[in-house]
This record gives C-alpha cells, sequence and structure tokens, in this order.
C-alpha cells in the first residue's frame, strides 16, 4: 500500500490532536514542527 501526503495529513492532524489533548505543552512543539515542514517543502517545490 503506497501512501501519499493526502492519506497521510489526516493520519497526522489526528495524532498531533490527541497528543494536544493529553499533553497540551506539546503544541508549541507540533506547531512549530509542521511549519518547519510546510516552509521546507515549500521551498524544495513538493507541495
Amino acid at each position: 500500500m503506497v501512501f501519499g501526503a493526502i492519506a497521510i495529513q489526516p493520519l497526522v492532524a489526528l495524532v498531533a490532536g490527541i497528543l494536544i489533548l493529553l499533553v497540551p505543552r506539546l503544541l508549541n512543539y507540533i506547531v512549530a514542527i509542521y511549519l518547519i515542514v510546510v516552509g521546507v517543502m515549500g521551498l524544495l517545490g513538493t507541495r
């Protein structure tokens, strides 16, 4: 089975949401990692 970015995004969002509910302090790290990944993908033209 091949996972594309479209199939992975909802799964990542769900896991991130659960982690934020369990450990609210993780929100800063999750947002920072998301922004870094989106920025790198934008620079590389992957998106």
